[in-house]
């Protein structure tokens, strides 16, 4: 999330600067504009922290570039000329000064070396500073970098590791950020890594059970479509030509063809403006809310994808959950991580009001919320009656990572061997067709057809 400095003038005439974080400029307004009102004092500037790239020198020596982030180009040309350095010029980075996201496997493993480190009772500081120097994705590295600098400045882990979500992801910042704060590093961190790792292998999985059969599939469409839209017309539309009566195949086939070049612009319409138009509700809050409700009554994938949801959320759970009250607030984080929108808003609308204004227990909360299994219900039961609801949230999630990794692999081959039916089915059709036109012969074994009229 994007850093910003507000200045300002208090009613004494006093200067006054802080910092805060926003998803945008607007926000950032905003947010100054009911400071200023809360603490008497009058916004003279908003400055977003962003990259600035300079040139230095120092006496004869070879011109040295590099980049720094900071609020303004004057703070740059400041601390650099107070090095001993003379500037040539600080120039605000015009691309890349937005963070990206680094990829999933540099984040994964980044989580996963740093619980192996501080497992060996290394100290987080000496874990960090080993990981600054052997990452090798520069976004990944600058942040990292940017979290051990703001780290040992004293300032809030949480807020820290949060103000890098949009490199490590939400889920990654907000767990590490916890982390910092309490007294078990290792398990949060094994957790996350092993969360991540999860979520990594799931996508992969689901890629290879959906993605590529779906390509496959459309691709062989195209072909289909190409070949009877305009190979075969050119051949069966000669033997019409000379009134040369034609096979069963391959006189439906021609009037399919014909049919489609006649229909194609309403066919198109037909077909890719609902998809679109789907697709970009899907994009929408509302549409993958709407997405994530339905999908998991789906058979078979949708059964995983619900399944896969719910042992994330007790991943979460169990690396965070104490037993005392404050574990509302785990609940919701443990929500928000699961990864469905649908389950996320039960939870936070039904499930926690019950407990806090109602006071209801964590099972019967979870049961009116409609997104739970019958074996998740009856195990956070037992759990709560024998006071050992953090080590049910691991079984529980343990046992659904065994469930859906098997069922995945049953599905991936099940979907696999459909494809390649559906393939053999479609290939064998157009041979069909392909060799029946082969057959087709005059009615008068004596016809002779010029050479020209061979020629398109």
């Amino acid at each position: 999330m994007p850093e910003y400095r507000i200045d300002g003038v208090t009613l004494s005439g006093k200067s006054v600067s802080g910092s805060i974080t926003a998803d945008s400029r607007s926000i950032a307004k905003v947010k100054a504009a009911e400071l200023s009102r809360d603490k008497k004092f009058k916004v003279t500037g908003i400055h977003e922290r962003v990259t600035y790239i300079y040139r230095v020198q120092k006496g004869t020596d070879k011109p040295i570039d590099g980049e720094q982030k900071a609020f303004t180009a004057n703070e740059v040309r400041v601390a650099l000329e107070k090095m001993g350095f003379q500037v040539k010029y600080v120039r605000k980075k015009l691309f890349g000064t937005k963070l990206r996201k680094a990829p999933v496997v540099d984040v994964i493993t980044f989580v996963r070396v740093s619980t192996d480190l501080m497992r060996q009772k290394l100290p987080f500081n000496e874990v960090m500073q080993l990981l600054i120097n052997d990452i090798p994705n520069a976004t990944l590295r600058e942040s990292i970098k940017e979290i051990n600098t703001e780290l040992k400045q004293g300032k809030d882990s949480e807020k820290v590791f949060i103000k890098q979500a949009p490199v490590l992801g939400k889920f990654t910042a907000q767990m590490l950020g916890l982390a910092s704060k309490s007294g078990n590093m290792v398990e949060i961190y094994e957790s996350a890594a092993k969360f991540m790792e999860r979520n990594a292998e799931f996508k992969r999985n689901l890629k290879s059970a959906l993605i590529t059969p779906l390509i496959t599939l459309f691709v062989l469409f195209l072909a289909c479509l190409f070949y009877v839209a305009y190979i075969f017309p050119e051949t069966a539309k000669m033997f019409v030509k000379f009134h040369i009566k034609l096979p069963p195949m391959t006189a439906a086939t021609l009037k399919m063809s014909d049919w489609l070049m006649a229909n194609w612009l309403v066919l198109s319409i037909i077909t890719f403006i609902p998809l679109i138009a789907l697709l970009l509700y899907i994009r929408t809050e509302q549409g993958r809310f709407m997405l994530d409700k339905y999908i998991i009554k789906i058979p078979v994938i949708g059964s995983m994808l619900h399944k896969t949801a719910i042992e994330i959320f007790c991943r979460v759970f169990y690396a965070l959950y104490s037993g005392s009250g404050e574990n509302i607030e785990i609940i919701r984080m443990a929500a928000e991580a699961c990864g469905n929108r649908y389950m996320e808003h039960q939870i936070k609308t039904i499930a926690i009001p019950m407990m806090l204004e109602r006071g209801k227990g964590l099972t019967e909360a979870f049961e009116a919320t409609g997104v739970f299994t019958r074996t998740a219900i009856s195990r956070f039961g037992s759990g709560a009656e024998t006071g050992t609801v953090k080590a049910t949230a691991l079984q529980l999630a343990e046992y659904y990572e065994k469930e859906t990794t098997y069922r995945m692999k049953n599905a991936i081959e099940v979907i696999q061997l459909s494809v390649s039916l559906i393939m053999m089915v479609v290939l064998t059709a157009l041979t069909l067709v392909s060799s029946e036109t082969a057959l087709v012969r005059p009615e008068n074994p004596h016809m002779i057809l010029p050479i020209s009229s061979l020629i398109p």
